[in-house]
């Protein structure tokens, strides 16, 4: 095991700057960064723009910045380490640690054991020298690491496996949704709305607690309706929502948490100016990464009924208190036109949540009676 708190100290003395995108092996890493109100330290919306303030940091500094992500999020960042960072390029030197899913020796989900087989893989053919750290006496090999990696002005990648670093205090941070006693609790917005839904309608999940407790809930009772969840693929069920709403005549409602949606922004702006009123994007937001550790998200700062008019959407709600809860559900149900609903939501989820599980056949099921 690494003391995470130690890795960290070490590391403020060789890296300038710390960027990325929260991870479930590597949430305590960022949490310390949190909780000691590190300076030089920013969640990035997704990993390749993470890299991309490495290099901006490096061009301005002439430092090195580490850029820490889940090895699923590599492939957002493969476009700016290949086309600006890599040695036959412009050669920019930095840090990237990899907290890696699907590792050899290690259990997870199907689409973990996907991209854990091929990480080495890919980092050995983008021809980033890498080390796995396994405990505190691998600091050193960590440290040879970094001093090659400004010694020869390349990226270079340092792997954690599950379980790794040592656990610190939980985020301290306190925002709007857990001072408002009314906050909604997800759990308890999914059940409405399933009640409110008709035998057709489609529903699709983002990544995380969102598809999780959606599956959870189907288990309990036979409800209305099909989902199929977004096991990996995040901020990209916007645009799955759009592509299956275009094609049919079935309602769609996107499911969606703010820090998938910031991820890739772009796509709301195509889907708000394309969707028929048959769509519906609902936006669970309690302005964090919470199933990755409760990072804090840029979006409670974001003014999303301006932004969802400018990107194309007639009718926004937003939705902050559990009065009239099931009233309000059944008016963005029956919009006449698309609509971007912004539910807030406190955080917290089920106990002994499980995941989706038969992922083929989720697919089949969800694919029938398409109009």
């Amino acid at each position: 095991m690494i003391d995470t708190v130690k890795l960290i100290n070490f590391l403020k003395k060789k890296i300038d700057y710390f960027v990325g995108v929260p991870d479930s092996i590597l949430k305590n890493f960022s949490n310390h960064l949190e909780n000691s109100k590190e300076k030089k330290h920013i969640v990035s919306t997704n990993e390749g723009s993470a890299v991309a303030f490495a290099i901006g940091r490096h061009l301005a500094q002439k430092k090195i910045s580490l850029v820490y992500m889940q090895n699923s999020g590599l492939s957002n960042a493969i476009n700016p380490l290949i086309s600006i960072a890599h040695k036959k390029v412009y050669s920019i030197p930095m840090v990237i640690l990899i907290g890696w899913r699907g590792a050899d020796g290690t259990t997870d989900e199907v689409q973990h054991n996907l991209k854990g087989k091929i990480t080495k893989n890919i980092l050995d053919h983008l021809q980033i020298k890498s080390c796995v750290a396994n405990d505190n006496k691998d600091i050193k090999k960590i440290s040879k690491l970094i001093n090659y990696s400004k010694n020869k002005n390349q990226p270079v990648a340092i792997l954690i496996k599950k379980n790794v670093l040592s656990a610190v205090k939980k985020i301290k941070n306190i925002n709007k949704v857990e001072k408002n006693f009314y906050s909604i609790k997800r759990a308890n917005f999914l059940k409405i709305l399933l009640e409110n839904l008709k035998k057709e309608d489609k529903v699709i999940s983002s990544t995380g607690y969102i598809s999780r407790e959606l599956n959870q809930l189907r288990k309990y009772r036979k409800y209305a309706g099909k989902d199929f969840y977004m096991v990996g693929g995040m901020g990209h069920a916007s645009m799955v929502s759009l592509g299956a709403s275009m094609s049919s005549k079935n309602k769609v409602l996107c499911l969606d948490g703010d820090g998938s949606l910031l991820m890739h922004l772009g796509s709301l702006s195509l889907v708000g100016y394309l969707s028929n009123k048959n769509l519906k994007y609902i936006l669970l937001n309690n302005f964090s990464h919470e199933s990755v550790g409760g990072q804090p998200c840029v979006s409670e700062k974001i003014d999303f009924k301006l932004l969802s008019k400018s990107m194309g959407f007639k009718n926004y709600m937003l939705v902050n208190s559990k009065k009239n809860l099931n009233k309000k559900i059944s008016q963005i149900l029956k919009m006449k036109k698309n609509i971007f609903a912004n539910i807030i939501i406190k955080k917290g989820s089920i106990p002994n949540l499980s995941r989706p599980r038969n992922l083929y056949k989720i697919k089949k099921e969800f694919m029938k009676n398409f109009k």
